[in-house]
């Protein structure tokens, strides 16, 4: 059941609202989502540990909601034109043999201006991002092309894989587990919320980032039925023989 001081918030589904916690009584330090109906709430301040979920059913204008905000993210990007198929650069297609790509190379694209292979976000079946990762000198080396807060994912599996970067998430995305990129080590609230809707989250971050990576578990435990940390040898990306064993290992245990 909702505590009554969040289910006298309105939160349409979809949405987010930061308010004043009546725990700690911090200042607008209080996150509350809706998440198709899956209410969460935090408390960012480090010295309060209010936190939690609850299931709460769709209204019909809720659902209305719902579609009208997939209408408004359907059309919030329009891909560049200059965004075509890896096919048309040979450096593209050598880069995505490189790194074992080469079933996600439908999927992807490459930016004829600015030389970078680009990992589209989707929501759904809609594309409502994208993000490139530079194949030459030009800088940011990754560089985001819309505003959407969304992560990169690729796979289809109830397990989320929490990495780093996009070719990580490619590389461990499965018809069992779904990669998702977090494009950095830091979580936001719309992270949390996409990986509330998996029953299992395995934190995969790179060798040095361990302490965050056990910093999310804590997190998202609130959110996500089980959520584990899997300690790396290197970042995912490279294959080590070991760290993908221990990706299986820890994935049904």
């Amino acid at each position: 059941m909702l505590p009554d001081y969040i289910e006298c918030i309105d939160v349409p589904v979809g949405t987010s609202v930061r308010d004043n916690c009546p725990a700690c009584k911090g200042y607008k330090t209080l996150s509350i989502s809706n998440v198709d109906g899956h209410v969460i709430w935090n408390c960012y301040k480090a010295s309060c540990k209010l936190r939690g979920a609850d299931k709460t059913s769709l209204t019909a204008e809720d659902i209305k909601r719902r579609l009208k905000g997939y209408d408004k993210r359907k059309r919030a990007f329009d891909m560049p034109k200059h965004l075509v198929s890896c096919k048309r650069s040979r450096v593209a297609m050598d880069w995505i043999s490189a790194w074992g790509l080469e079933e996600q190379e439908r999927l992807l694209r490459y930016d004829i201006l600015e030389h970078r292979v680009v990992f589209p976000v989707r929501h759904d079946a809609a594309v409502v991002d994208a993000t490139g990762r530079s194949l030459g000198k030009r800088m940011p080396k990754w560089k985001r092309y819309g505003k959407s807060s969304l992560p990169f994912a690729y796979g289809s599996g109830t397990v989320a894989v929490v990495v780093e970067d996009c070719v990580s998430a490619a590389i461990v995305g499965t018809s069992q587990r779904t990669g998702v990129a977090l494009m950095g080590t830091s979580m936001s609230d719309e992270h949390i919320q996409y990986l509330s809707r998996f029953s299992t989250a395995i934190i995969a971050l790179d060798p040095d980032a361990l302490p965050k990576a056990v910093e999310m578990c804590r997190d998202l435990r609130p959110y996500v039925d089980t959520v584990k940390v899997l300690k790396l040898h290197d970042d995912l990306k490279y294959r080590n023989e070991e760290d993908l064993t221990n990706l299986e290992n820890i994935q049904w245990s």
